[in-house]
Protein backbone atom coordinates (compact mmCIF):
# COMPACT_ATOMS: atom_id res chain seq x y z
CA UNK A 1 0.00 0.00 0.00
CA UNK A 2 1.33 3.44 -0.96
CA UNK A 3 1.77 6.41 1.30
CA UNK A 4 -1.10 8.81 1.93
CA UNK A 5 -0.69 12.07 0.05
CA UNK A 6 -0.88 15.28 2.06
CA UNK A 7 -3.92 17.53 1.99
CA UNK A 8 -3.88 19.64 -1.17
CA UNK A 9 -1.40 17.43 -3.04
CA UNK A 10 -4.11 15.80 -5.11
CA UNK A 11 -4.63 12.12 -5.92
CA UNK A 12 -2.81 9.76 -8.25
CA UNK A 13 -4.38 6.51 -9.45
CA UNK A 14 -3.93 3.81 -12.08
CA UNK A 15 -6.81 3.72 -14.57
CA UNK A 16 -8.23 0.56 -16.15
CA UNK A 17 -6.67 1.48 -19.50
CA UNK A 18 -3.16 1.38 -17.95
CA UNK A 19 -2.58 5.13 -17.82
CA UNK A 20 -2.00 7.09 -14.60
CA UNK A 21 -4.37 9.91 -13.68
CA UNK A 22 -3.53 12.77 -11.31
CA UNK A 23 -6.34 14.95 -10.00
CA UNK A 24 -6.33 18.07 -7.81
CA UNK A 25 -9.17 20.20 -6.39
CA UNK A 26 -8.86 23.80 -7.62
CA UNK A 27 -11.87 25.25 -5.81
CA UNK A 28 -15.56 24.79 -5.12
CA UNK A 29 -18.66 25.81 -7.06
CA UNK A 30 -21.70 27.66 -5.68
CA UNK A 31 -23.26 24.42 -4.41
CA UNK A 32 -20.10 23.51 -2.48
CA UNK A 33 -19.06 20.74 -4.88
CA UNK A 34 -15.35 20.44 -5.74
CA UNK A 35 -14.00 21.66 -9.10
CA UNK A 36 -11.06 19.53 -10.25
CA UNK A 37 -8.37 19.46 -12.92
CA UNK A 38 -6.64 16.27 -14.01
CA UNK A 39 -3.56 15.09 -15.92
CA UNK A 40 -2.81 11.77 -17.63
CA UNK A 41 0.55 10.02 -18.09
CA UNK A 42 2.03 6.62 -18.95
CA UNK A 43 4.02 6.25 -15.71
CA UNK A 44 3.29 7.16 -12.11
CA UNK A 45 6.39 9.35 -11.74
CA UNK A 46 5.53 11.23 -14.93
CA UNK A 47 1.97 11.73 -13.64
CA UNK A 48 3.22 13.07 -10.27
CA UNK A 49 5.51 15.49 -12.12
CA UNK A 50 2.68 16.70 -14.38
CA UNK A 51 0.40 17.11 -11.35
CA UNK A 52 3.04 19.20 -9.58
CA UNK A 53 3.42 21.38 -12.69
CA UNK A 54 -0.36 21.84 -12.87
CA UNK A 55 -0.55 22.86 -9.20
CA UNK A 56 2.31 25.34 -9.66
CA UNK A 57 0.58 26.86 -12.70
CA UNK A 58 -2.69 27.25 -10.75
CA UNK A 59 -1.05 28.73 -7.62
CA UNK A 60 -1.80 32.41 -7.04
CA UNK A 61 1.12 34.77 -7.71
CA UNK A 62 2.81 36.47 -4.79
CA UNK A 63 1.68 40.01 -4.22
CA UNK A 64 4.35 42.71 -4.45
CA UNK A 65 2.51 44.98 -2.02
CA UNK A 66 3.29 42.91 1.09
CA UNK A 67 5.46 44.84 3.55
CA UNK A 68 6.58 44.31 7.15
CA UNK A 69 4.84 47.48 8.34
CA UNK A 70 1.52 46.50 6.70
CA UNK A 71 -1.36 46.26 9.21
CA UNK A 72 -2.37 42.72 10.15
CA UNK A 73 -5.94 43.41 8.98
CA UNK A 74 -4.76 44.22 5.44
CA UNK A 75 -2.62 41.08 5.39
CA UNK A 76 -5.60 39.02 6.57
CA UNK A 77 -7.73 40.38 3.72
CA UNK A 78 -5.02 39.60 1.17
CA UNK A 79 -4.34 36.14 2.64
CA UNK A 80 -8.02 35.24 2.78
CA UNK A 81 -8.80 36.34 -0.81
CA UNK A 82 -5.61 34.87 -2.31
CA UNK A 83 -4.83 31.69 -0.40
CA UNK A 84 -7.84 30.61 1.64
CA UNK A 85 -11.07 31.56 -0.15
CA UNK A 86 -10.38 29.75 -3.46
CA UNK A 87 -9.92 26.41 -1.68
CA UNK A 88 -12.81 26.38 0.80
CA UNK A 89 -16.53 25.78 0.46
CA UNK A 90 -19.07 28.64 0.51
CA UNK A 91 -20.36 27.80 4.00
CA UNK A 92 -16.82 27.83 5.39
CA UNK A 93 -16.17 31.12 3.59
CA UNK A 94 -19.11 32.73 5.39
CA UNK A 95 -17.88 31.39 8.75
CA UNK A 96 -14.33 32.66 8.19
CA UNK A 97 -15.59 36.07 7.03
CA UNK A 98 -17.64 36.34 10.23
CA UNK A 99 -14.64 35.53 12.43
CA UNK A 100 -12.48 38.05 10.56
CA UNK A 101 -15.11 40.82 10.62
CA UNK A 102 -16.41 40.39 14.18
CA UNK A 103 -13.39 39.34 16.21
CA UNK A 104 -9.96 39.30 14.59
CA UNK A 105 -9.81 42.55 12.58
CA UNK A 106 -11.38 44.82 15.23
CA UNK A 107 -8.93 43.63 17.89
CA UNK A 108 -5.72 42.85 15.93
CA UNK A 109 -6.29 44.53 12.55
CA UNK A 110 -4.43 47.79 13.22
CA UNK A 111 -1.22 46.21 14.54
CA UNK A 112 1.63 46.24 11.96
CA UNK A 113 2.89 42.76 11.02
CA UNK A 114 6.40 43.56 12.25
CA UNK A 115 5.06 44.54 15.70
CA UNK A 116 2.53 41.71 16.19
CA UNK A 117 3.66 39.47 19.07
CA UNK A 118 2.52 36.26 20.71
CA UNK A 119 1.45 38.38 23.66
CA UNK A 120 -1.01 40.21 21.38
CA UNK A 121 -2.47 36.89 20.23
CA UNK A 122 -2.72 35.65 23.85
CA UNK A 123 -4.48 38.85 24.93
CA UNK A 124 -6.84 38.45 21.96
CA UNK A 125 -7.74 34.90 23.03
CA UNK A 126 -8.27 36.07 26.63
CA UNK A 127 -10.48 38.92 25.36
CA UNK A 128 -12.59 36.42 23.39
CA UNK A 129 -13.01 34.27 26.50
CA UNK A 130 -14.12 37.30 28.58
CA UNK A 131 -17.46 39.12 28.48
CA UNK A 132 -16.07 42.40 27.06
CA UNK A 133 -17.01 42.03 23.39
CA UNK A 134 -19.97 41.87 21.00
CA UNK A 135 -22.72 39.67 22.39
CA UNK A 136 -21.71 40.15 26.01
CA UNK A 137 -20.84 36.55 26.87
CA UNK A 138 -17.68 34.54 26.40
CA UNK A 139 -17.19 32.84 23.06
CA UNK A 140 -17.00 29.04 22.92
CA UNK A 141 -13.63 27.32 23.05
CA UNK A 142 -14.17 25.94 19.55
CA UNK A 143 -14.69 29.40 18.08
CA UNK A 144 -11.62 30.70 19.90
CA UNK A 145 -9.57 27.82 18.43
CA UNK A 146 -10.95 28.60 14.96
CA UNK A 147 -10.01 32.30 15.24
CA UNK A 148 -6.56 31.38 16.55
CA UNK A 149 -6.17 28.90 13.69
CA UNK A 150 -7.07 31.56 11.11
CA UNK A 151 -4.47 33.93 12.57
CA UNK A 152 -1.88 31.16 12.69
CA UNK A 153 -2.41 30.09 9.07
CA UNK A 154 -2.32 33.70 7.85
CA UNK A 155 0.92 34.36 9.71
CA UNK A 156 2.48 31.11 8.42
CA UNK A 157 2.13 32.35 4.83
Amino acid sequence: MGRKRKNGEGTVRLRKDGRWEGRVVIGYDDKGLPKTKNVLAKTKSECVEKLKTLKDALAPPASPRIKADMPFGEWLDHWYETYSKPTIRPRTQRTYEGYLRLYIKPKLGNIPLSKLTTSDIQQFCAWMKSDDHIGGSGISDGQIRNCYSLCHRALEK
